[in-house]
């Protein structure tokens, strides 16, 4: 894994963790963050299963990430239209790393989730977050709007509420991210911590080539196949799985009621 100047990632007991590392501005991010980002993404896709089973995406110091540096929204504001659409759609590239990785991803959310932030949270799989987290969608206020993010938004919260977070660029906190779907689940610190554990712990005892496969199988459904399309790779799909290793595995170990092979015991 290469070095990288505004992101932190290590393993740890097969987890995975990219830390944003810009705490002086809250995690603002640039064009090197969102470089780094999806770099670290690309090489996380070509590691197995043996080295890595989640991920999880968090910000170093008092926030998750602020939305765009200020300082670098300065200078793109000052770009051609063609070098703003390549730098814009870089930044769509980054939330979509982060949609499509094969791995489970977590976003562990605190202090601040400001405009494009709410990209990087709603791309992952889940998400957690402090209950007094401050979230808003506050590209109207600068005279912009949410582009870039707002598949990956409407994808959780649905086009009307959509409609409430964006246009009016409300702030709302964690336990109001829950209720707007946004967030899977917001708690105190200590209630945080043991909710990250089940999961983690929930995602460990599945197999890892069936956690992948399906979340592959969740993409193509809502973003590729027409409905016959559907039918026919969905049984495709299952009839392969179940003369695989992990298949075969998976229904021998509960008829043995034993635990699979893939189960890391602590």
């Amino acid at each position: 894994m290469k070095e990288f100047k505004t992101i932190e990632f290590n393993i740890e007991n097969k987890i995975g963790t990219i830390t944003l590392n810009r705490p002086e501005i809250h995690n603002a991010f640039n064009e090197v963050m969102i470089g780094e980002i999806i770099d670290c993404f690309e090489e996380i896709e070509k590691m197995n299963f043996d080295s890595i089973r989640v991920v999880i995406m968090k910000g170093k110091g008092k926030s998750f990430c602020a939305g765009a540096d200020l300082k670098w929204m300065k200078g793109v504001a000052n770009y051609s239209y063609q070098e703003n659409y390549l730098e814009s759609y870089k930044l769509s590239m980054c939330f979509n790393a982060v949609y499509s990785c094969k791995f489970p991803t977590i976003a562990m959310v605190h202090g601040a989730a400001i405009g494009g932030a709410n990209g990087l949270l709603a791309a992952c799989d889940f998400v957690l977050a402090h209950k007094n987290t401050v979230f808003s969608l506050s590209e109207v206020k600068i005279g912009i709007v949410p582009a870039c993010i707002s598949p990956y938004v409407m994808k959780r919260v649905g086009e009307f509420k959509s409609k409430e977070l964006m246009l009016t660029g409300m702030r709302f906190n964690g336990k109001e991210a829950q209720e707007a779907g946004l967030v899977n689940w917001s708690f105190g610190e200590k209630k945080l911590r043991e909710k990250l554990e089940d999961l983690i712990s929930k995602l460990k005892s599945s197999g890892p080539i069936a956690v992948s496969t399906c979340k592959q199988l969740l993409y193509d459904v809502e973003n590729v196949w027409n409905h016959e399309e559907a039918m026919e790779n969905t049984a495709k799909m299952i009839a392969e799985l179940r003369q695989s290793a992990e298949g075969q595995e998976g229904m021998n170990s509960f008829l043995e009621k034993r635990k699979p092979n893939w189960v890391i015991e602590n």
